[in-house]
């Protein structure tokens, strides 16, 4: 006996490379130890998948590297600040963030800090703030998109990967 096949192709456009991407700073805590305070020049990967448009692709090249240089644009030559951590004691001030981790005591200007709604400043968790900014963006656009993944790679061979699954609610 055979079954009709009932599943629909999947299409997916991609975008990553040397025009996205972003220089910060960032110590992440691994267990109860801070990292040392450094830096990575990160590369983003962007997979979109989704529903055929009448012009038979799933979204333009150009605006999908557009709205990611956007938010990278945000990041670039910042200290991403990991604002819900669980171990760090974070204060911010009118012109300052400071934070202190057992006798380690930073302050830093309001203008060179993204201070980001994460727990840590992991590659996965910034892939997921970053995901979740991106589907924000794309739920403005007329596109049937069905899933979202979004790659942040530290250095080469080494990255934070988050699928987020995008509602029909949130695209047209």
């Amino acid at each position: 006996m055979t079954f009709p096949d009932v599943t629909q192709p999947i299409r997916e456009v991609s975008v990553s490379g040397i025009r996205l991407r972003f220089a910060a700073a960032h110590m992440a805590t691994l267990g109860s130890v801070l990292e040392p305070l450094h830096g990575h020049n990160y590369v983003i990967s962007v997979e979109l998948e989704g529903e055929l448009t009448e012009d038979s692709w799933v979204w333009d090249f150009g605006d999908l590297k557009q709205l990611t240089k956007e938010i990278a644009d945000t990041l670039d030559h910042k200290f991403i600040l990991q604002r819900e951590s669980r171990i760090l004691k974070i204060k911010e001030s009118t012109t300052s963030w400071e934070i202190s981790y057992v006798d380690k005591q930073y302050v830093f200007p309001k203008s060179d800090v993204v201070a980001l709604p994460i727990d840590n400043s992991t590659a996965e968790r910034i892939a997921e703030w970053f995901a979740e900014k991106l589907a924000e963006s794309l739920s403005l656009r007329e596109g049937k998109f069905t899933k979202l993944t979004v790659g942040i790679e530290e250095m080469p061979g080494q990255a934070g990967w988050y699928t987020l699954d995008m509602p029909a609610s949130l695209t047209a």
